[in-house]
């Protein structure tokens, strides 16, 4: 198969969608890799790795877009909208909910697009997004402890505290992978945690490994605005599976939070968990309302590239590698690979994003005919 690898071209995206070594294993297969010239220079993988391994270097999107299969990272952006087209495979973070251009752009175009966020075991696992949320919820922490510097527009609040002195106090809602991560970050650093999820196995979880190191509620609106007057950060970590992300904080709720306070909405791609919240970059990472300090980056994790593409890749290359041997019949013969499929032929096949834009879902198997 022809496989491409274009270079990210989101705002501060230095991710890439395989690394040499991905590589490596699709050329010993008899696979043609096309990789754009200086798509793995963020992530510290020059053009010549690549070439060792035996890809061609292209010097143009055009020509890495061009292949059957393309990898990517990030979900392709309008100026990438005329290389989608009917016949083309592309496997790629989408977060499809939050982004109905896109939606709309893959559905004429008629791409088969496999959605990393959505690839879905049959236990519920989702094994190529928790890579990712382990490390945005990981950085959301140390983002929150920047962000109440004071000369950030924080309070000026250290995470820890010193002697005498209270740390800062951490509300994270949700318990999840992000979650989870955000508060071993957290906690780490000293501050005052509380985490608030609606299951009781995953705040159970926590509470076991924790041992009293931070606080476990049960999430639900009465708790949550009890919680909120004292919080110095919140950190957002809210998921659905392919769906949008319910606004747990309205804007009403924002004037009971302390001045200065930061929220952290690592939801942001699925829509957000914060009514507040709107995508931001890392050229422009945060803003302010009601006197609250809002980051809501939707590529975090690319601002640590290096550490991010290995761990992308080391779950992703399996399921390349079964894209690239089988076609589509990597989805008929994959059940968690399927689940990953959003959209073929111009239909919609993952329920929650038919739901987000009451659209007609086709199930994968039927769509794929």
């Amino acid at each position: 198969m022809l496989i491409g690898l274009p270079k990210e071209i989101k705002d501060n995206e230095f991710r890439v969608g395989m690394m040499p070594s991905t590589v490596q294993t699709l050329t010993q297969q008899g696979h043609q890799v096309l990789v754009q010239t200086g798509a793995g220079i963020g992530s510290g993988f020059t053009d010549s790795e690549y070439q060792a391994v035996g890809a061609t270097i292209v010097p143009h999107a055009e020509a890495a877009w061009a292949a059957q299969l393309v990898v990517k990272v990030k979900e392709p952006i309008a100026t990438e909208y005329h290389f989608l087209r009917e016949g083309l495979l592309l496997f790629t973070f989408l977060h499809l909910a939050s982004n109905q251009a896109l939606t709309e752009a893959l559905l004429a175009s008629g791409t088969t697009a496999i959605a990393y966020e959505t690839v879905q075991s049959t236990t519920g696992q989702l094994p190529l997004l928790t890579p990712m949320s382990e490390v945005a919820g990981r950085m959301a922490t140390q983002v929150g402890a920047f962000y109440l510097l004071k000369h950030q527009g924080g309070r000026g609040v250290l995470m820890g505290g010193v002697p005498g002195v209270a740390p800062a106090n951490v509300l994270i809602l949700g318990a999840g992978i992000v979650g989870s991560n955000a508060a071993r970050v957290a906690v780490g650093l000293g501050a005052q945690v509380t985490v608030l999820d609606i299951s009781h196995e995953r705040l159970k979880y926590l509470d076991d490994i924790y041992r009293g190191q931070l606080q476990t509620r049960a999430s639900n609106q009465h708790t949550l605005e009890s919680l909120l007057p004292t919080a110095d950060l919140v950190i957002g970590a809210v998921l659905i599976p392919g769906g949008r992300a319910p606004s747990l904080i309205t804007r009403a709720m924002l004037p009971i939070m302390q001045k200065n306070a930061v929220i952290v909405d690592v939801a942001v791609d699925q829509g957000g968990c914060i009514e507040t919240t709107r995508p931001t970059t890392h050229s422009n990472p945060s803003y302010e309302v009601d006197g609250i300090v809002h980051y809501c980056v939707a590529n975090m994790p690319g601002a640590v590239p290096r550490t991010s593409t290995i761990a992308l890749n080391n779950q992703t290359a399996s399921y390349i590698k079964q894209l690239a041997d089988q076609g589509l019949a990597a989805l008929r013969n994959n059940p968690a690979l399927c689940q990953g499929l959003n959209t073929t032929h111009g239909q919609i096949t993952h329920p929650e994003i038919a739901s987000a834009f009451a659209l007609p879902y086709v199930a994968p198997l039927l769509a794929l005919g």
